[in-house]
């Protein structure tokens, strides 16, 4: 059959060139045919229809194509509609900046990059970032053109021109029922759209990833970037399986290290890398995670001006929402705010903890129960406020090896349970969300008294408020913790004490520990928020060893009440009281009604010189 007569056969039909000469395609309306002439086909006519006659095979291709014919595969060459739907969200914030990170390592040393963070911090919407952006699967200038990236100079150099493969390993594992099933799916499906985009180049391996990559390489000099979400969902799911995490680890090594044909490998997840003692792993990867994520601090979650951006095209409170939202800080952004509870609380116009969304504080409950000592103490005190320092190199970077306090409070990180200050290497609950989920894991397991003191928290703020004083005392010795580290001997301990059985008071005010004002310091300072200006301020005064009565007096001849500038409102001043020898706490409760003319002004009306 000559070419001509073919051709009348296809109605259509629209010639296109390929970068290969092996290969001749046509578009029709609907199916796409290609044609395989030959390995050193001649392009006079008659030549041409001569090998179509002995050598050519007609197949059909469903997938898309772009008008260059690239195939637009699942993995290979993916399309940009994951990330459009992204941009065409109520609420997109542009983090396209890190595009600008990865086309500075394209083709370098420092080509390959894993970057962790936790659940609900945007990993999967980058990843769809990269793969929009440099897949030869789709046509994305238009889609990035009001974007940031779009301003840099090198925008459109590396715009759609590789093969990407974009692999998602938690889609791969939910279809596995082990990591070598795992693994002979990503390379089944993989080396089946490879065949499909390059019918012409013969392979050594067929059932061989890598082998086919480098002879996709060897022939076409297109060179690939490879974007790997959810890499660590292995060693979530096999946590105790360490044969197969080393099985896992030696497939992606094999794939992706020391190799000419990989440009770009992007990979993410919740944990970085694994540690295995002698076992090199994945040592060509530069990690960034919530401990250090150096250049890539700004696209962790939202920053500040981010924040303020969407307070304001949402007319919500910008202190209410860094209260609950806001706290992971690292050394190049200072202000880091977890993005998934930021949008839902956006578009619902209502603060409350989205966390819980996405994992039950059950997930928290299984680590801060762990039998190591000091582990407790140290999540009371953050739950008060306080920092704790933390060694965070032995972490392996797994979910199962603990060998100490410090292995616990360093996962807990990377799950973004904590915060962690690189400077001083301390850790602390960052924000009200993350707090409340502590408290819901401190309350249904068995902390004692504790545990208990957190449940009656709420009572123990209302006993204030009505002035049983009593109730507010009981609350206190409920709370009431001694630790290994930290004694029960003053009152700084004390105040953790109190921070614990008014844990409550964290939805109404906004605490303040140590606030100067008048003649010193107050102990603690509990001021409203705007949405609860009827609540009655609080000016806790801490005493060990004396007396409830002596605090008040305390912070009257002191006149404390001057730290609650631009305040007017009901006041209440609570003296609190713990006598080492009887071990009691007392209370005692002033009501009081404070009226700032000026800041060098200060008028206080008591009404009543003793308890409510």
């Amino acid at each position: 059959m000559r070419l001509k007569a073919f051709f009348k056969k296809v109605s259509g039909c629209i010639p296109f060139s390929d970068c290969r000469n092996v290969v001749f395609g046509f578009f029709s309306q609907t199916p796409f045919f290609v044609l395989k002439t030959g390995k050193n086909p001649q392009w006079n006519k008659s030549q041409c229809c001569v090998n179509i006659e002995e050598n050519c095979y007609c197949s059909l291709v469903t997938q898309n194509r772009r008008k260059d014919g690239w195939l637009m595969g699942i993995y290979l060459n993916p399309g940009n509609n994951k990330f459009k739907r992204a941009v065409n969200s109520d609420i997109y914030v542009d983090k396209t900046g890190l595009i600008k990170y990865t086309n500075s390592i394209v083709d370098t040393l420092q080509s390959c990059v894993c970057v962790s963070r936790p659940r609900r911090f945007g990993k999967s919407m980058a990843a769809d970032m990269l793969t929009a952006y440099y897949s030869k699967g789709c046509d994305s200038r238009e889609l990035f053109s009001s974007l940031e990236i779009a301003k840099d100079e090198n925008f459109e150099e590396h715009l759609n021109k590789y093969d990407t493969i974009f692999l998602n390993m938690q889609e791969f594992l939910s279809r596995s029922s082990n990591v070598k099933e795992l693994l002979e799916r990503v390379e089944g499906k993989v080396i089946r759209e490879l065949k499909k985009q390059y019918p012409e180049v013969e392979l050594y391996d067929e059932n061989d990833l890598a082998e086919t990559m480098q002879d996709i390489f060897a022939e076409s000099e297109c060179p690939f970037i490879v974007i790997i979400d959810e890499w660590d969902c292995i060693f979530r799911e096999f946590k105790h399986d360490k044969a197969a995490q080393e099985i896992y680890l030696d497939f992606l090594r094999d794939l992706l290290k020391d190799k000419e044909y990989i440009y770009l490998a992007y990979m993410t997840g919740i944990l970085p890398i694994k540690k295995y003692g002698t076992h090199s792993a994945l040592n060509m990867f530069d990690e960034f995670s919530m401990i250090d994520p150096g250049p890539l601090a700004e696209y962790v979650g939202f920053t500040e001006k981010e924040v303020e951006a969407l307070c304001q095209k949402y007319q919500m409170d910008i202190n209410e929402i860094k209260n609950w939202y806001d706290g992971y800080s690292f050394e190049e952004v200072e202000s880091v705010y977890s993005p998934k509870s930021v949008v839902s609380c956006m578009r619902l116009g209502k603060l409350g903890n989205y966390w819980n969304q996405t994992e039950t504080f059950e997930a928290l409950q299984i680590y801060i129960d762990m039998n190591f000592e000091g582990l407790r103490d140290d999540i009371l005190s953050m739950i008060a406020g306080e920092t704790v320092p933390v060694n965070t190199r032995s972490f392996t970077n797994d979910m199962t090896t603990f060998r100490t306090e410090d292995d616990v409070l360093t996962l807990l990180i990377h799950l973004g349970y904590l915060g962690y200050r690189y400077a001083d290497k301390t850790v602390f609950i960052p924000n009200e969300e993350i707090r409340s989920e502590y408290v819901s894991a401190i309350a249904v397991s068995d902390w004692g008294e504790v545990s208990k003191a957190l449940k009656n928290s709420a009572d123990t703020l209302q006993a204030i408020w009505q002035g049983r004083e009593e109730q507010v005392a009981e609350g206190i010795r409920q709370a009431h913790f001694e630790t290994s580290h930290l004694q029960y001997n003053d009152e700084n301990a004390l105040s953790y004490t109190i921070s614990l059985a008014l844990y409550a008071a964290r939805n109404f005010y906004t605490v303040h520990r140590e606030l100067s004002g008048g003649k010193g310091f107050a102990d603690i300072v509990y001021v409203p928020r705007k949405r609860f200006l009827d609540k009655p301020a609080l000016v806790v005064e801490l005493k060990w060893d004396k007396n409830a009565e002596g605090a008040i007096q305390q912070i009257k001849e002191k006149e404390y009440c001057r730290s609650l500038e631009e305040y007017k409102g009901n006041l209440l001043l609570v003296g609190i009281n713990y006598d080492k020898k009887t071990q009691v706490h007392t209370c005692k409760i002033i009501c009081a009604f404070l009226d700032i003319y000026v800041k060098a002004s200060l008028k206080i009306q008591y009404r009543k010189e003793e308890s409510i």
